[in-house]
């Protein structure tokens, strides 16, 4: 069995990190998979066409102008021939499975928004986590949801939260959002044993919560500081669902002064490579 990891394209794209850094993000995300011993598959909409693995001759356009695409506009992106649809979570997850690919490498789940009580506003990257069997490996969940909310959500649905070699749950940019994980791992083995029961029993996704590089981390206060203003300022100007998250990581580069952009990248490589690892721990299962 080859060992494969899919990738999400929404990171490589405009709508990810700003040009040249999402180039550099996908460079070393590649080389990161690779460098653990397995096969790096981008998920994306090209021309209409879904695809799990994209060769390098379009890579620059894996970088370029894109339209986000989530699970529920798959069929849309391909019936209607989008030049370029950036797979979000949810849409590179159901790719992912379509292929029989059993790992995935993001760097952040959607989740329970903040003020969800109202809104409703509840990412579909949780619906896809439960109800795909493939591992997820992410630095937790974006730090500006409501993440004792998110986390609760998960468990309802069953979704199995390890964290990496840590006991708490990882804010994305921050090793740490103060929340405990239900349980820890420490080697790719372990991740590999626990999937493959809980697949056995009909179970989803697993979900593995890394906490970024402790020398690229940013100050959990500092971010909550940066959030809670760019959140503000995404209401008052009428930003509103999808269009959130690149709004409000916008926000914190330059809340940060640029800080967050080689926090990014770190924390994307990080999980590229344990994602790698996972990869081949299941392979040779």
């Amino acid at each position: 069995m080859t060992a494969c990891v899919a990738l999400e394209s929404t990171i490589f794209s405009h709508l990810g990190l700003p040009s040249p850094h999402n180039l550099e993000a996908l460079d070393r995300c590649l080389s990161a998979v690779r460098a653990g011993g397995a096969d790096p598959r981008i998920t994306a909409i090209l021309d209409g066409v879904a695809h799990v693995g994209v060769d390098e001759d379009r890579h620059e356009q894996i970088c370029g102008p894109a339209r986000k695409v989530a699970a529920r506009d798959l069929g849309v992106a391909i019936g209607q021939r989008w030049a370029y649809g950036a797979t979000t979570v949810s849409a590179s997850l159901t790719l992912a499975a379509s292929e029989g690919i059993e790992v995935f490498a993001t760097g952040g789940i959607g989740g329970v928004h903040r003020g969800w009580t109202d809104t409703a506003d509840i990412s579909a990257d949780l619906g896809a986590l439960a109800s795909l069997p493939l591992v997820t490996v992410s630095a937790g969940a974006k730090i500006f949801l409501d993440l004792a909310a998110t986390l609760e959500r998960m468990e309802t649905d069953s979704v199995v939260v390890l964290g990496w070699q840590t006991d708490e749950f990882p804010a994305f940019h921050a090793r740490s959002s103060g929340l405990p994980v239900p349980h820890r791992v420490d080697s790719a083995d372990e991740v590999a044993r626990i999937a493959r029961a809980h697949w056995a029993l009909g179970g989803g996704g697993v979900l593995v919560a890394a906490p970024v590089p402790e020398d690229a981390a940013l100050d959990l206060v500092q971010l909550e500081m940066a959030v809670d203003a760019a959140l503000d300022a995404a209401e008052a100007s009428g930003v509103a669902g999808p269009a959130i998250t690149p709004a409000v990581l916008g926000a914190l580069a330059d809340a940060t002064d640029g800080e967050s952009v080689p926090t990014n990248l770190a924390l994307a490589e990080n999980n590229a490579r344990i994602a790698a690892a996972i990869a081949v721990a299941l392979a040779e299962d």
